[in-house]
């Protein structure tokens, strides 16, 4: 697939949001921990994907009803859904210079479509060394899900089945889509929005 920038301006990949608070302590600290050794933006790339995957995880997984949204929140906590697992990935990497903006998959809840469905958040990075962007879904691996660090081959969380009307949406959008975050900020049960409040199309 052919991924469209939502804007030619690669700045507008590299600004401070309210959700991207790179600037934070607690955020900078941690860039300093990851990256003390690394200067090739390939290896900062992947070790900020592998930490967000590996170290932080998926409120779903662990069955928990906190809900986080600040990329500075959900490092404190070491948890949070796609949404704000995709904000802290942002973080991390906005803070290196690097470019990194948020794509989009419409997938079922569940297996099936009698499930319904909900829209999945995941990030792309341009690599200046290859002058291209990648995607990376910072989700989490469990059974059955296993993303992985990639330029050559995309190898994302979830496959789109298009059998089952599953969408995968090309624009890289420099901010966080407005119904994710409203949907983070106005739940207070992690596991109830997850079941039952997360929007279904961007």
């Amino acid at each position: 697939m052919k991924l469209i920038c939502e804007t030619n301006t690669v700045q507008e990949y590299l600004l401070e949001l309210d959700e991207v608070d790179f600037s934070h302590p607690l955020i900078k600290d941690k860039v300093k921990e990851l990256f003390q050794n690394k200067i090739n933006e390939i290896e900062i790339i992947q070790t900020a994907f592998e930490f967000v995957r590996d170290q932080i995880s998926h409120s779903w997984d662990i069955q928990s009803t906190r809900i986080t949204n600040k990329a500075s929140e959900v490092l404190e906590y070491k948890e949070g859904i796609c949404y704000a697992k995709s904000n802290l990935l942002a973080a991390l990497l906005r803070c290196k210079g690097i470019p990194t903006g948020f794509c989009y998959q419409k997938l079922t809840v569940g297996s099936s479509p009698e499930s319904g469905y909900c829209v999945h958040c995941l990030n792309a990075v341009y690599i200046q060394s290859l002058e291209r962007w990648i995607r990376l879904d910072a989700r989490g691996n469990k059974e059955g899900v296993n993303a992985q660090f990639s330029f050559s081959e995309e190898k994302l969380a979830f496959p789109i089945r298009e059998q089952y009307s599953e969408i995968d949406y090309p624009i890289i959008f420099s901010k966080p889509n407005t119904k994710t975050i409203k949907t983070l900020k106005e739940n207070t049960n992690c596991i109830n929005m997850y079941l039952h409040k997360l929007p279904t199309e961007l």
